[in-house]
């Protein structure tokens, strides 16, 4: 366990002076406030303040955001409040503290709203003082290396949000140490058949590669030395969530990556950089188009350095990047490479001032900030969050040479909206240096870019295929669904005057009554508009509100009615929407899943990713067909429209075989299909259909669609299945 002197020494190694009288207090209170209280692993509570602590001073960050790290916990699980933080520690302290803290004590209408409104201030505190999020990925790393002590279903979840939200932002603010650690964490606790099988095939090709790598350095060594710069050089193999995001964009098997290995060549000074860059060309040469200037154009987290791939020795392609002392230092250590402590006497107070100039220097900040003002759906917001902080960037210039920062891939419509909305409201076409383009053209890097617009224009539902910023989609959404809300509120009036008149209800004057209004809430609806706009998309049926309204204004039902009148038997009950699958309305937790809004419609499992009980899951209102459910990270959420997207949840899951697709390779030998299948029956996993294909190397694949109660049983099995020595590969695929 870390010591308190283990965290002061670090402080003191970096800041001259340090005020570590408020880092020791700090570590006494926490420890007062966290006496008896232990963690799943065992360890007593405070061990995970003193870590979080720890990976701050390891950042070199100022006493106060240490002494935050100490006390990050205290007023979410404790009765300590944020005035008491301020009083004994002082307001900076407590601002940091304050903005770490989850918002727990307010009723939320789902743990989606609640997620993404605890991420929503985070995200106004760290603008007003980027420490916060500091402290919050100190925090999130350390959870993330004591996941495995977390139920099965949980360690899902958290590692499902670190994935989607707090690698990304670490990568944002240049902290490539925390982001890497957490993709690999990440993808350990999503996917750990790919781990598993990831980490055992760059063991054996680091072991194999090491004299390679070493004849690499020692070659680079020497250039340095003949042209007198002064320099280091270092190998190390690719983090394995980058190899395996590379496996699944490319279609690669492992063998197929070629550039497995990147090297660092660290100079002295700029020129240099330039000057080690030609003498690798000239000796080595580079592959086209796998070049990369980021000192001349630095990325939106100030980081610099060269970037280039070359035919290395024998034939290898190797990737190599150059920087100077002072690029290598902002790329470990992002935003964190910033703080001036040397200009601060003991007392002052040291950060704030520079994380504010920090996140000025953000400008994604700022867009974020503007959609959280702009969106008030959760989900859409937490959508437009995920689309843009997973982007990597382009850039280009607009008619007066400015340079737009743009995600890899952006088109001329998503340039348009960068301007302003306005602009990308009315874009009729484009012209890229000089040329007419089509609008979902993706833009290069320097690329020139015009906006021809038209007022007469209006935007498309077409380019929300094309377009990547979270700024254009939403805009383009918006104007859509103010579009399809209004014509949806004209049609539920008509349907429902219709219906209304069937049974003689006057609904003009229901709704001019305030009747209409006073249903709104019974059908999970804020307002009359919501209730007519879920009528009009067919999410509620006019006769189901129409036959409630009717008990409301008389007093009776309308079978009651008949029944009085004609002794009649009642109609019976309306059918739901049809769907092969299961009724989720009236068994919602005999089934599995709960619905967050819907009642009364049938639910279908997507079989584009198969989901399985234990992981994250989204569902999607389709026409006539109820809800399909999808994984959270199937590829075809990202293409739906988002006011269609639905909370689901699992709950009291029934105990009933789910499907889900597998693959394994193995050598071909006699008796192996058989093992494995055997294999897979004493595990109580049945194989429901497969193919099998020979390859011309002595292997063969095997494609299975196999039946499982849930997440952890396939992945068992698949563990026990790649025990086999004959086996290669064992893993889950979509």
């Amino acid at each position: 366990m870390i010591r308190i002197n283990e965290i002061t020494d670090k402080v003191a190694s970096y800041i001259k002076e340090p005020d570590l009288d408020l880092i020791q207090r700090a570590y006494v209170f926490s420890a007062q406030a966290h006496d008896g209280v232990v963690r799943r692993s065992g360890e007593p509570y405070i061990s995970h303040p003193m870590n979080v602590a720890f990976l701050l001073a390891d950042m070199q960050l100022d006493e106060a955001t240490v002494a935050a790290g100490l006390l990050h916990d205290t007023v979410e699980d404790t009765d300590t409040t944020v005035d008491e933080i301020e009083e004994l520690f002082g307001s900076d302290v407590a601002d940091i503290v304050d903005g770490v803290t989850k918002i727990s004590k307010m009723d939320f209408e789902s743990k989606a709203v609640q997620q993404a409104e605890n991420i929503r201030k985070l995200i106004l505190a760290m603008a007003e003082d980027i420490r916060v999020l500091m402290v919050k990925l100190a925090d999130r790393l350390h959870n993330m290396r004591t996941l495995k002590y977390m139920k099965p279903v949980k360690r899902r979840l958290i590692a499902q949000e670190t994935q989607d939200i707090y690698a990304p932002l670490a990568n944002r603010l240049g902290l490539h140490r925390v982001k890497t650690e957490l993709e690999d964490l990440c993808l350990q606790y999503l996917k750990p058949d790919v781990f598993a099988q990831l980490s055992d095939a760059v063991h054996e090709h680091r072991a194999a590669g090491e004299p390679y790598i070493e004849k690499v350095i020692e070659l680079i060594s020497d250039m340095l030395k003949v042209n007198r710069i002064k320099g280091r050089v270092f190998g190390r193999t690719k983090h394995l969530h980058s190899i395996q995001v590379k496996m699944e964009q490319q279609g690669l098997t492992f063998d197929e990556i070629y550039d497995l290995i990147a090297f660092r060549v660290i100079v002295n000074s700029l020129k240099d950089c330039y000057a080690v860059l030609g003498l690798i060309h000239a000796a080595w040469r580079p592959v086209p188009g796998r070049f990369k200037d980021y000192i001349s154009i630095p990325k939106a987290n100030m980081y610099q350095s060269l970037h280039t791939t070359v035919m290395g020795p024998e034939g290898e392609r190797i990737e190599i990047q150059i920087r100077t002392e002072e690029m290598h230092r902002i790329a470990e250590n992002g935003v964190a490479a910033h703080w001036q402590y040397k200009e601060v006497g003991k007392g002052a107070k040291r950060g704030k001032t520079a994380g504010r100039r920090d996140a000025e220097r953000y400008t994604w900040l700022k867009q974020i900030m503007d959609w959280q003002r702009e969106l008030s759906d959760p989900r859409e917001f937490m959508s437009s969050l995920r689309l843009e902080m997973f982007q990597e960037e382009v850039y280009v210039f607009t008619p007066n040479g400015d340079i737009k920062e743009l995600p890899d891939g952006a088109t001329p419509v998503d340039f348009a909206y960068s301007i302003h909305s306005e602009v990308g409201d009315i874009c009729a076409g484009a012209k890229v240096n000089g040329r007419i383009v089509p609008l979902q053209y993706r833009l290069q890097n320097g690329d020139s870019v015009e906006i021809i617009t038209d007022k007469n224009r209006v935007p498309s539902r077409d380019w929300l295929k094309f377009v990547k910023t979270a700024k254009a989609r939403t805009r383009i959404k918006h104007y859509i669904r103010t579009v399809e809300k209004e014509r949806a509120i004209n049609l539920a009036k008509e349907m429902l005057e219709k219906e209304g008149r069937r049974v003689g209800i006057n609904v003009q004057k229901a709704i001019k009554d305030g009747e209409l209004t006073k249903l709104a809430a019974e059908f999970n609806c804020g307002s009359l508009d919501e209730l007519l706009t879920q009528i009009g998309f067919s999410r509620y049926t006019p006769r189901k509100v129409i036959k409630r309204l009717y008990a409301v204004l008389h007093g009776e039902t309308l079978d009651e009615r008949k029944v009085r009148e004609k002794g009649e038997q009642p109609e019976p009950e309306e059918e739901p929407i049809v769907a092969s699958g299961v009724e989720i309305g009236k068994k919602p937790k005999a089934d599995g899943l709960q619905i967050s809004g819907v009642d009364n419609v049938l639910v279908r499992f997507a079989s584009c990713c198969n989901p399985l009980p234990g992981e994250p899951i989204i569902g999607y209102i389709t026409r006539g067909r109820g809800v399909t459910v999808h994984r959270i990270d199937c590829p075809n959420v990202g293409n739906f429209e988002d006011e269609r997207l639905i909370q689901v949840s699992w709950e009291g899951v029934e105990e009933k075989p789910y499907p889900a697709k597998v693959k394994i390779k193995c050598l071909n030998k006699p008796g192996m299909l058989g093992r494995i299948c055997n294999m897979l029956a004493d595990m109580d996993v049945n194989i429901d259909s497969g193919n099998f294909e020979s390859k011309v190397d002595g292997t063969s694949l095997l494609n299975f669609t196999v039946e499982v109660k849930d997440l952890d049983q396939l992945y068992s099995a698949l563990a026990e299945v790649k025990k086999l020595k004959a086996v290669t590969e064992a893993i889950r695929v979509s």
